[in-house]
């Protein structure tokens, strides 16, 4: 039929999934990642950077709370550094999730913390932190971390002392020196002779040192209430007393109820797991989870290919292959929480390496 135009044949190689994990689809995925104001001066020089998610955005986290964290909300963290005799700068980069944060606040960080790994090209080494159960090289970043009860919105930095409500916080040294801090129920059961512990009344300050408690978490609560008085202009009084000081009638157990404490599914363990190897692949068409190895780790079951997530039952690695496809390497840190999901050690930590990376933690436990 004269006139008519024989139409050109779709072909697949025209569409954008064809350029999905191509230079193209990252220089437009760095570009998108140029225009969030927050990553401003990201990573620009060494030192802690701290975001929250606030409805679905990157706010900053001010500096004078770095360190304190709410179990409703969930953070960006970038620490960057150079190592010793180099100039290059170096990146860890964390995404931190609370214990009542929600899907849609997690979700967007753990996406956030992709974005910032693209405009950084590729340098940061990424890692999944989850409340109670963070890293040693997450809480080497603070003094100590405190863990509140609430979203960041709910707290109390800006309310006046006589506007406090009653909270109790618990200093425990861990095993690596770290104090960490945490907000715990007004209840004489939250109480143990082998730590430090301070209530917060606003305008009266309580400092209770277990009969066995360290000099490092005497030493941490003897600074946290001293900021805390300044922060408030010096009006509250601070009392500090040892635990064989105290009987019924004290102040400081009038203020806690003898209410039992409810059992804590986050201290959940998995001390039957072996720790085991598995090959994350898309080769076959679809993507597959399978087991390479149980009982032993070696770097000869990892293979270029593919990704590998290695979980050793107390920390999970996601090893990502040179040459692993687009999508394996894209939804690696997915992967592993997906698999977790389905295990008694949901909440350890997860970094995931890229293979020329070197990690003296990955390495070690790789024979």
């Amino acid at each position: 039929m004269a006139g008519l135009v024989k139409a050109k044949k779709y072909d697949w190689k025209d569409s954008n999934l064809a350029l999905f994990g191509s230079d193209h689809e990252r220089r437009v995925k760095k570009a998108a990642a140029e225009t969030e104001k927050a990553w401003s001066g990201a990573g620009a020089k060494v030192g802690v950077q701290i975001w929250r998610i606030v409805k679905f955005k990157v706010t900053h986290w001010p500096k004078d709370q770095y360190g304190e964290f709410y179990n409703g909300d969930s953070y960006i963290i970038l620490n960057t550094y150079k190592e010793p005799g180099n100039e290059e700068l170096k990146y860890d980069l964390h995404f931190w999730i609370g214990q009542y944060s929600t899907q849609d606040e997690y979700g967007t960080a753990a996406y956030k913390t992709v974005e910032l790994d693209t405009l950084l090209d590729d340098k940061p080494v990424q890692h999944r932190e989850v409340m109670s159960h963070e890293s040693d090289l997450f809480k080497s970043y603070f003094g100590s971390v405190t863990l509140l009860e609430g979203g960041a919105d709910t707290g109390f930095r800006h309310v006046k002392p006589v506007e406090y409500q009653p909270r109790l916080f618990h200093f425990r040294r861990d095993a690596k020196g770290i104090v960490v801090v945490k907000e715990r129920p007004l209840s004489k059961h939250s109480l143990n002779s082998g730590d430090v512990f301070i209530l917060d009344l606003g305008l009266t300050l309580y400092q209770w040192n277990g009969r066995t408690c360290n000099k490092d978490e005497k030493f941490k609560a003897g600074q946290y209430v001293s900021q805390i008085r300044g922060q408030r202009g010096g009006k509250p009084t601070i009392e500090t007393f040892d635990e064989w000081e105290v009987d019924e009638n004290h102040p400081f157990m009038s203020h806690l109820s003898s209410d039992p404490l409810e059992d804590n599914a986050e201290e959940s363990t998995d001390d039957g797991f072996q720790p085991c190897i598995l090959r994350v692949s898309d080769e076959s068409g679809t993507m597959k989870t399978t087991l390479v190895s149980e009982g032993k780790l070696s770097k000869t079951f990892l293979d270029s290919k593919d990704v590998f997530i290695v979980d050793t039952g107390k920390k999970c690695f996601v090893w990502i292959g040179h040459s692993a496809s687009a999508d394996e390497k894209q939804n690696a840190m997915a992967y592993a929480s997906n698999y977790l999901q389905g295990t008694n050690h949901f909440q350890v930590p997860v970094t995931c390496l890229k293979e020329f990376a070197k990690n003296a933690e990955f390495d070690a436990i790789m024979s």
